[in-house]
């Protein structure tokens, strides 16, 4: 095994005992393609597999975490864990972009950074770890880096609804978002945006698109004013 994929087991805590599953993982199908491999090679069936240990897992630690909550209130919070832009955050987390094994066109557009190549590995990574080790290694995987700090999760995934919701209660600005930078060519751009009630800024935030930078930003708003109403 290469130094990098090395580097990632320490990140996350495991180690395999079939390395050829974390390669597989972390291969795309554009890397496979140019590589000339055999399709099945590629992680497309490792994320079919993570996907659902995924579900199962998520859905044990959430039946426990809320034991009051019914049944509706409980798939809403699991769609708002697995849904691709959680996922791609939690990859940012550790940073699994890095450890891609992408195409040199995929590379070029910007792949390693998109929301749906990094959620679909993750889920390819969680599929590798349930074959190596068993569910109770893919569950310990789960709970360390997705189903972890869950009420941020949830928060960032349903940003700019519960900003607006915040907003409308107690205040009476509009509030807007406002770009601030966009760089990169149209295959490979970054904005910079800032949510702002008038002309104070609540929060800032990058992402591959518009509507990804404008969550992120909603995120700090909504941090940003409840510190304020706990001062």
């Amino acid at each position: 095994m290469n130094e990098n994929l090395r580097e990632l087991e320490t990140r996350i805590g495991y180690q395999f005992q079939n390395e050829t599953l974390l390669f597989q993982a972390m291969t795309h199908s554009s890397y496979a393609n140019e590589h000339r491999l055999e399709k099945k090679c590629c992680n497309e069936r490792l994320e079919f597999l993570g996907d659902a240990v995924l579900e199962v897992a998520s859905s044990d630690f959430l039946f426990r975490k809320y034991p009051d909550k019914p049944e509706g209130e409980l798939t809403k919070i699991r769609a708002s864990v697995v849904c691709e832009p959680t996922l791609a955050y939690c990859a940012s987390v550790i940073e699994l972009g890095n450890y891609l094994l992408l195409g040199k066109g995929e590379e070029a557009t910007g792949g390693r950074g998109r929301n749906s190549v990094v959620s679909d590995a993750l889920e390819a990574l969680i599929g590798a770890i349930y074959l190596d080790g068993g569910f109770a290694n893919a569950k310990e995987f789960i709970q360390n880096f997705i189903t972890n700090d869950i009420e941020h999760k949830q928060l960032f995934y349903d940003s700019k609804t519960i900003l607006q919701e915040m907003v409308q209660a107690s205040m009476t600005e509009k509030l807007e978002y406002e770009v601030l930078k966009e760089e990169g060519p149209d295959h490979n751009k970054t904005f910079e945006v800032r949510a702002k009630l008038g002309e104070e800024e609540l929060g800032r935030g990058e992402g591959r698109t518009k509507k990804a930078a404008e969550a992120v930003a909603a995120y700090h708003g909504i941090l940003k004013l409840r510190e304020e109403e706990c001062i």
